[in-house]
């Protein structure tokens, strides 16, 4: 087929890859501009764009998609658009550019999840399974019809592992349905059961409840983890806390909150049992060992949330699908 690839960050990079060594002729790649990064916002290419010109592909870069970029893409005579984690979305005439249509590799089985953080909010729900939805897109967000999907364990991990094992297992998912578009065997089914909604991680929903159960601040650190990054408070300064993992048995239980020294890292108490934390972040000095920043602080009592607010600001609205 010949086909664009829509994506910009690092997981769309297995995928344009994949495509760009199969059957398929990938003619340009779209993705986002340039953006600032770093503390001394250095303008920095997309991981997706750093690809493309390694591949010797022809970039298009555009914040929406419409005028010139939109123009360029209807005279590309395209029959397909592949996209991943783009971060634009396509209007009715963008989706005309493509004779097929614009199909896009979805980080969860959907419609669980639908929407920009599906690994992430799997994640802090605690599940054990999510998976993979290639889908054409319609007008809706993530509501349209499924090629192929696949169910995959939802490994104890951050959300920043998961997602890089996801991108590598959806790359050949995404060439597996683009085979069959081009095969005329694809056999698009509308999709079933209860959505629930994956919105963009908020800081705010980075904070560690400590009064929750040991489970519960896991699940939380491993999805607001890499970013935003999980983070508590001292004397209402914020500190982030980093390699949070359940605490082996026979490893000490402080009190809800407390963090104190257990053999070359440190123990968090909760609301119930503790977890073992390998690095701490106080406000305004850099990332250290939990070991280093308990030898000169001692053991650390952290502020605890106030009742009214422990429910969770991360609570998914479910419809019926």
């Amino acid at each position: 087929m010949r086909i664009a690839f829509a994506g910009t960050p690092a997981v769309a990079v297995p995928a344009l890859r994949a495509l760009a060594a199969s059957d398929h002729e990938i003619v340009a790649v779209l993705t986002r501009p340039d953006a600032p990064v770093g503390r001394k916002r250095v303008l920095t290419p997309s991981p997706v764009k750093s690809a493309a010109a390694e591949l010797g592909l022809r970039v298009l870069e555009a914040e929406r998609l419409r005028g010139e970029v939109l123009m360029e893409l209807e005279g590309l005579d395209l029959d397909a658009v592949a996209v991943v984690a783009y971060g634009g979305i396509a209007g009715p005439r963008a989706l005309r550019a493509a004779r097929a249509g614009w199909f896009n590799l979805h980080f969860s089985l959907l419609p669980q999840w639908r929407g920009a953080a599906p690994v992430q909010r799997a994640l802090m729900a605690g599940q054990t399974r999510s998976g993979l939805t290639v889908f054409r897109i319609d007008e809706g967000m993530d509501t349209g019809p499924v090629l192929l999907q696949r169910e995959l364990p939802l490994p104890e991990a951050d959300a920043g592992s998961v997602l890089a094992e996801y991108a590598e297992a959806g790359a050949g998912l995404l060439v597996e349905a683009f085979d069959a578009l081009a095969a005329g065997t694809a056999d698009p089914q509308p999709q079933t059961g209860a959505a629930t909604h994956a919105a963009k991680i908020d800081p705010a929903e980075a904070r560690l409840d400590l009064g929750a159960p040991a489970a519960s601040v896991l699940a939380r650190y491993r999805g607001v983890s890499p970013a935003p990054g999980a983070w508590v408070e001292k004397d209402g300064k914020r500190t982030k806390l980093a390699g949070l993992t359940a605490a082996p048995a026979g490893a000490p239980v402080p009190a809800p909150g407390r963090l104190e020294p257990w053999e070359e890292a440190a123990v968090l108490g909760t609301g119930g049992g503790a977890v073992r934390v390998a690095r701490v972040q106080p406000f305004g000095k850099p990332m250290m060992d939990a070991s280093a920043f308990l030898r000169g602080h001692g053991p650390v009592q952290f502020d605890m949330l106030a009742a009214a607010s422990t429910e969770s600001a991360a609570s998914t609205e479910t419809e019926e699908a």
